[in-house]
């Protein structure tokens, strides 16, 4: 059975950086896409950023363009998201998710999910 654990998460000020971990075990086979999320109180859930199998396709929410990296460790059991620049609008409930499809902005193409970490970028 697939788990996947995020860890990383905290109070960070606007202008600093943290990176978000997301370790997934249970897989057998090729390694899963992986996926990004994240919530806010009061909306929905909204894509972050993925990374393909191999780490060479990554995609980006236009908002965390530039801000946000997604990367993958060699095993394909590891990928994280590394934050710069935090800001207020960052703050949230971030999820790791794990997908045997194409990389995608689609939540619904994901069939794993962690249970998240929280990022609080205060004002």
């Amino acid at each position: 059975q697939v788990q996947l654990v995020e860890s990383g998460g905290g109070l960070v000020q606007t202008g600093d950086s943290l990176t978000l971990s997301c370790e997934e075990s249970g897989r057998t086979g090729s390694p899963h896409v992986m996926g990004w999320f994240r919530q806010a109180a009061g909306k929905d859930r909204e894509f972050v950023a993925g990374i393909n199998r191999s780490g060479n396709t990554r995609i980006y929410a236009e908002s965390v363009k530039g801000r946000f990296t997604i990367f993958r460790d060699k095993s394909g059991n590891t990928a994280y998201l590394q934050i710069t620049n935090a800001k207020p609008e960052d703050t949230g409930r971030y999820y790791c998710a794990a997908s045997r499809n194409f990389v995608s902005r689609d939540s619904t193409e994901y069939e794993y999910w962690g249970q998240g970490t929280k990022v609080t970028v205060p004002s």
